[in-house]
């Protein structure tokens, strides 16, 4: 148990963080098993399609310290590579 008020603020605001990160992974996750859906039913238009929103999820996670920048590029490269590759 923490012995200052500020480091029980600090559990407070890690905790709202905590359930933020996982909203927004959950999003990012449940987008990627759509595409990966799409693409196996040989559904490529729709697949392209659902890229620019797992891109805008990946960006924003990596704006917001989610996941590292470097981590969200290489993610947005593979998924472009396995459509230009199957097209």
């Amino acid at each position: 148990m923490p012995n200052r008020r500020a480091a029980v603020k600090s559990l407070r605001v890690d905790k709202k963080k905590h359930q933020r990160n996982l909203i927004i992974k959950r999003k990012i996750k449940k987008a990627l098993k759509k595409f990966q859906a799409l693409f196996t039913a040989k559904n490529l238009t729709e697949a392209k399609a659902s890229l620019g929103e797992i891109y805008s999820l990946l960006d924003k996670a990596a704006k917001k310290n989610i996941m590292h920048p470097n981590t969200a590029n290489r993610k947005k490269s593979r998924l472009a590579r396995k459509v230009s590759q199957a097209a």
